[in-house]
């Protein structure tokens, strides 16, 4: 039967996007506002440090900035008196200019003091944390009461739809996978998820990205794959095998798993001549397909293998052989 060629990592679940939350401020967190493990939007209010500090301040760069506004009305309409005086020379050049230096100072005074106002009401909003990302919330590790600033990581927000998987491969599997990325539109679609109880996902994954080097040390390169994730079943951290659709073998040779046994490492099956005879041949294995194995090297279309009483036979045996229909489970059903 064709069978698709397969491989198959070792891999850990990851969120989409993580984000660890932090304070832009420093103060005492008054309240936590959101519930541990739920899901939420950008935005989403998550927990509220103490404002009061910088209300304060918010309120006196305000009145900074209205009383520096006061002083540029003042240099300005000093400015539009004396222009005309110094045309009828009622005054002296110098008074105007000394007005006009007073009025250029002035309106730095009020930008600055703009600039003051923004970063204070900027610090004020600040006290409210809130989500950057939709994802789902983790647990706080955080306190009311305690104090908070910017190298304290608040909670975890992790974007969980999708959801990646890192996995390692060797160079040369890569290279493999790589191959029939190319010839299978990117290979979408291509990734299967084994969970840790033995369940398969029932969504197919997408080839994420390659990491930009091989590691030297391990001969290996890091991989990354994406899965629909809707329900949130899956949760970063989690551990699970990756499979990889990377091409299709026709006409592959397949023997039920029972009717090969190994002895020192080398796998056997026993096969029925046309004199009805038995002959003991060596084989090699590759993929298994449900309750079946592919055999690479050993056996051709039509040789007769036997897969009930293995342990009667022996090599030159006459049998008289029963023929059996063995139907082996397609990949995924």
């Amino acid at each position: 039967m064709d069978v698709p060629i397969t491989q198959e990592w070792v891999g850990t679940l990851d969120g989409f996007v993580n984000a660890e939350i932090r304070p832009q401020v420093e103060g005492y967190l008054l309240r936590q506002t959101y519930k541990e493990g739920s899901s939420l939007r950008q935005g989403d209010h998550l927990f509220e440090i103490d404002p009061r500090q910088f209300k304060a301040v918010a309120d006196q760069a305000r009145a900074a900035l209205a009383r520096d506004q006061a002083a540029l009305d003042k240099t300005r309409m000093d400015v539009e008196r004396y222009t005309p005086l110094v045309a009828v020379k009622a005054i002296s050049q110098q008074e105007l200019d000394n007005a006009q230096a007073s009025f250029r100072q002035a309106q730095a005074n009020v930008d600055a003091s703009k600039a003051n106002c923004d970063r204070a009401q900027l610090n004020l909003q600040w006290t409210h944390v809130v989500s950057p990302i939709n994802g789902v919330a983790g647990i706080a590790k955080v306190q009311v009461g305690d104090l908070v600033n910017g190298q304290k990581v608040m909670t975890t927000v992790s974007t969980v739809d999708p959801i990646k998987v890192f996995f390692n491969a060797s160079e040369q599997e890569y290279m493999n996978w790589a191959r029939a990325w190319s010839t299978k539109g990117g290979g979408k679609g291509s990734l299967t998820l084994v969970l840790s109880d033995g369940a398969t996902y029932p969504r197919k994954g997408d080839p994420f990205l390659a990491d930009r080097n091989v590691d030297v040390k391990t001969g290996t390169i890091t991989l990354a794959g994406l899965f629909p994730n809707p329900e949130h079943l899956l949760r970063p951290g989690q551990f699970a095998k990756v499979r990889a659709d990377i091409g299709l073998r026709k006409d592959a040779i397949l023997v039920p798993q029972r009717a090969v046994w190994e002895i020192q490492g080398s796998a056997q099956v026993a096969v029925v001549g046309p004199d009805n005879k038995v002959d003991i041949r060596p084989i090699q294995t590759g993929l298994r397909i449900g309750g079946s194995v592919v055999v690479e090297k050993g056996l051709q279309a039509g040789d007769r293998v036997v897969v009930e009483g293995t342990q009667k036979v022996s090599a030159g045996l006459l049998v008289n052989p029963v023929v059996v229909t063995h139907s082996p489970q397609a990949p995924g059903k």
